[in-house]
């Protein structure tokens, strides 16, 4: 384990970055993957295929986590889309299925700060439609990937503590763990507990080797089953990101990890 350096009171402090310069803040375009698009989010073009794609969870599960919703009327949809996803922070997708067209997801880059390399990616509803597919992974991947590649050099996933699907996914996605700030905000009039998890810029070549891959389409058989899951490849990916020289260990680990210590 590296040892931190220190300063001229012998007091130990943080790398210095003296190579690194703070970001652009992400430009709203339009992001290709080989099975979703992103799209910047536009009520005109994608509110009436999102909702109809939101619908079909009948139940409003998808819903109870987030701070605003369900929308019952198209009109009461495109108004909320109208008012809080125009703006640069934060700054919303439509996920774009390849090759209908149909937008059936959404999600956003938020609390950008440049100055200290730092983004969040959150905002995050999947129809059922888009639940559980390969479109949906390469989406996060997507966001990752043109995060990291403008120069961010951490990228953070925060949900409710009690929301489990969105912590398990966290994991999988190669995320770590960074603990649960209490009473952090009151969302629909009860509180939030909220976990943190992260991804910085040192992990982020290995987990884009997992995420190729994952995606990969050799590693789906003929009725789409993956053959090696994401969380193995990931977890795989952040024991290589952390190994010494001449470490050879560098598979395993076990699932709900914590922050990795270089």
């Amino acid at each position: 384990m590296a040892s931190s350096p220190v300063n001229h009171l012998g007091q130990p402090v943080g790398e210095a970055l003296a190579d690194w310069l703070p970001p652009a803040h992400p430009p709203w375009r339009t992001l290709e993957g080989n099975r979703v698009r992103l799209e910047p989010l536009s009520a005109e073009r994608h509110a009436a295929s999102l909702h109809a794609a939101n619908l079909l969870d009948a139940r409003g599960r998808n819903w109870s986590y987030l701070p605003y919703g369900p929308f019952c009327d198209l009109g009461e949809y495109v108004a909320w889309i109208d008012a809080n996803c125009r703006g640069p922070d934060p700054l919303f997708y439509a996920i774009v299925e390849r090759p209908s067209d149909a937008a059936t997801g959404v999600a956003s880059y938020l609390r950008i700060s440049p100055a200290s390399g730092s983004v969040e990616i959150g905002h995050i509803n999947f129809s059922p439609r888009l639940q559980r597919t390969a479109g949906a992974t390469e989406a996060m991947y997507l966001l990752l990937k043109h995060a990291f590649e403008l120069g961010y050099r951490r990228c953070e996933w925060k949900c409710d503590a009690l929301n489990s699907a969105s912590r398990t996914a966290a994991l999988r996605l190669g995320l770590s763990f960074e603990g649960i700030f209490r009473q952090a905000t009151v969302v629909k009039g009860r509180n939030r507990d909220t976990a943190w998890y992260a991804a910085v810029d040192r992990e982020w070549p290995a987990l884009a080797a997992a995420f190729s891959r994952w995606l990969d389409d050799g590693n789906f058989d003929g009725e789409g089953r993956q053959r090696v899951s994401l969380s193995a490849l990931t977890r795989r990916a952040l024991r290589r990101a952390y190994a010494e020289p001449g470490d050879t260990d560098v598979v395993g680990g076990g699932t709900g990890r914590s922050a990795p210590r270089p």
